[in-house]
């Protein structure tokens, strides 16, 4: 794809993302711990959202993991893990996340609207980002420790502001091949802005309300953000998209056990897994 309508600017500054970062789909017990475990210094010991005794292997967990799919991103200099997402894919069982923390606040018109079915929804929940590349410029120390010794370059920090983007594409990648295009997502204010700026328009779905903090509902209908998303956009979402998919075909990982999902409930995402090893964009 020619990157001819794309900004110079923003295709130089993912093209250094992708030289400082590794975007992966947690296969592995290890990879899935450090998911957690990203998890865990974020919410419980740096904002204080999740309790931290609850949590005595510092791994945070919670009842939707296993109806999902986890991102990583890692460091590839250091072999840190940065930050972590999951979708959470809906099932006739359980509800989603946005759908038990909102009650009544969902605007009923769009639903009743907008989703068909449940097999086509999932949730992008969950991303965080480490404390160690959010640092604020000239802080040395955090409570992690002293981040100078991993020697950052300035070009290379640079690319920290695309972490939580990168996260989302993910997810989105994820979506995408699973044939769930109805992505809903609990926001904090700054995070549609951050998409806006890139070139991707989330969709609010409901009122505010109190979740550690002002939150908010937002949609996102994959098929629609990547015909509409600049072309810098939307080459990173095909780029990662065909990554996952081979990370997924190489490891031969039906898709309950990448979601270390109990077989029963199963089903339905085999089958996608076989429809998207054959997505006819990725030929």
């Amino acid at each position: 794809m020619s990157a001819l309508h794309a900004k110079p600017e923003m295709s130089s500054l993912f093209m250094d993302f992708a030289r400082y970062f590794e975007l992966s789909i947690a296969l592995t017990p290890e990879q899935r711990r450090d998911v957690f475990a990203v998890r865990y210094r974020v919410y419980c010991e740096e904002f204080g959202y999740e309790d931290a005794q609850s949590f005595k292997d510092k791994l945070e967990t919670d009842e939707f993991d296993d109806q999902s799919i986890h991102c990583l991103v890692t460091h590839r200099a250091s072999g840190m893990p940065a930050g972590c997402v999951r979708l959470v894919c809906a099932d006739t069982r359980s509800k989603l996340p946005f759908e038990a923390h909102c009650g009544d606040g969902l605007d009923t018109e769009f639903f009743s609207e907008r989703v068909e079915s449940r097999s086509t929804m999932s949730e992008i929940s969950r991303l965080c980002v480490d404390g160690q590349f959010r640092r604020r410029r000239g802080e040395k120390e955090t409570r992690f420790g002293n981040t100078e010794t991993l020697h950052f370059e300035a070009r290379e920090k640079r690319t920290f502001s695309l972490l939580a983007v990168s996260l989302f594409l993910a997810s989105a990648a994820v979506a995408d091949l699973l044939r769930r295009p109805e992505c809903f997502a609990i926001m904090e204010p700054f995070l549609p802005s951050i998409l806006r700026r890139t070139g991707v328009s989330v969709r609010r779905v409901g009122a505010d309300f109190d979740y550690n903090g002002t939150r908010a509902p937002y949609y996102l209908n994959i098929d629609e953000a990547r015909r509409n998303a600049p072309e810098e956009i939307r080459l990173g979402l095909e780029v990662v998209t065909a990554q996952f998919a081979q990370e997924l075909a190489l490891a031969k990982k039906p898709v309950q056990t990448a979601m270390n999902m109990p077989m029963q409930r199963a089903t339905r995402l085999d089958l996608d897994f076989l429809s998207f090893t054959r997505n006819p964009r990725l030929a």
